[in-house]
């Protein structure tokens, strides 16, 4: 098939544009075929060479080459699971999800502990809004390679369209302890955090509506807007109301009457805070502040 090749030196055929779903295809194309080459069937020495131009061509983008190379290893009879992976990744790479999932099925059923065709299939799966079979086969991948950052990383990506931000949040953190001085993973693993505010927000919105914990979330909403200080007095004040024995309600009802101008209610409410939690010391250093003094360490 050497006639078919463009050389290094000539002009390659147009490329197919590759994404980020491209790239995790790419790096996992490597990582599959070493653990499936350790651990499966090797493939005929004969068909190592057009194996080898078909992964060539992969990294080329040229992904009509590799596609037939690849198929003409299977139809010589190299049906080994890391040559439907990589074909699996070609029509990935396409966009052609459905076809991709085919033989990546194919790839897992010769070989059940091989983990990139179902990290591969389970992001082919999300493209295509199979939301709980993509996670399905994400879990399996992260069970067979707790150690490889894509698994978990697809598998953080499928809970988060199931709207499941714990387990989101659950798994970025296991990326962040892989690769701790990767900035994106610090960056994605604060966004699960702020989803999962909401997501916590709306828990609680759902199963204790008049709760403290409620009344203090439309507290804290409130006191960031502007002009509504006063309708964050009266949700803290319903937070206390609800629960006497919250912690920080109080401290944010002094902090607030202290921008107010209200010394005597900000001590009032200082005083409060005390009884329920003597030694915070937020609540030590405003009532010093109070008081005129310079806060005290305890």
């Amino acid at each position: 098939m050497s006639e078919k090749r463009v050389s290094r030196n000539a002009q390659p055929r147009a490329r197919t544009k590759v994404g980020f779903l491209g790239v995790v295809a790419l790096v996992l194309l490597f990582i599959g075929r070493v653990a499936a080459g350790q651990q499966g069937e090797p493939l005929p020495k004969s068909l190592e060479g057009v194996f080898a131009d078909g992964v060539q061509a992969q990294k080329a983008g040229q992904l009509d080459l590799a596609e037939k190379d690849f198929l003409e290893v299977l139809r010589q009879g190299g049906k080994i699971s890391f040559v439907y992976n990589n074909l699996g990744i070609v029509y990935q790479m396409r966009g052609d999800h459905a076809r991709a999932v085919a033989q990546f099925r194919e790839a897992v059923r010769l070989q059940p502990d091989y983990a990139a065709p179902r990290i591969l299939m389970g992001a082919s799966l999300l493209a295509l809004g199979k939301t709980p079979e993509a996670t399905r086969e994400l879990e399996l991948a992260v069970k067979l390679q707790p150690k490889e950052p894509l698994a978990r990383l697809e598998l953080a990506k499928a809970y988060a369209r199931a709207e499941n931000s714990p387990a989101r949040a659950e798994q970025l953190r296991a990326v962040r302890k892989l690769a701790p001085q990767e900035p994106e993973y610090a960056y994605q693993l604060g966004d699960s955090y702020l989803k999962m505010a909401g997501w916590c927000a709306r828990e609680i919105a759902r199963i204790g509506p008049g709760s403290a914990r409620m009344y203090q979330i439309l507290g804290e909403n409130y006191r960031v807007q502007s002009g509504s200080m006063e309708r964050a007095v009266r949700a803290y004040q319903r937070a206390a109301q609800a629960d006497p024995t919250l912690p920080g309600i109080h401290q944010a009802l002094a902090e607030i009457y202290l921008e107010q101008g209200k010394d005597f209610d900000a001590r009032r409410e200082i005083e409060q805070e005390l009884a329920i939690v003597p030694e915070s010391s937020a609540a030590l250093a405003l009532k010093q502040k109070l008081a005129g003094g310079p806060p005290q360490s305890k």
